[in-house]
């Protein structure tokens, strides 16, 4: 599993850190940190993350890897 975070769409809501813990991290008010290649047990959590996000801003599987790190939803 791969995924992409837009660092300029994501507007720190942290509804990522809140289902996924173990792969995102929010640093101060607004700078996330994630893990773009999460283990495995952690797709499920990394999927509903994806979902929860208002901005959209978390692409997940293949898609993350095509759009070049930056183009997601």
């Amino acid at each position: 599993m791969q995924i992409v975070v837009d660092l300029n769409r994501c507007q720190g809501y942290a509804q990522c850190v809140f289902l996924a813990p173990r792969v995102f991290e929010l640093h101060g008010e607004e700078a996330l940190l994630y893990s773009p290649a999460p283990p495995e047990e952690q797709a499920e959590r990394v999927r509903r993350a994806a979902a929860a996000c208002p901005v959209q801003a978390i692409l997940v599987g293949e898609q993350a890897g095509a759009g070049g790190g930056t183009d997601v939803r």
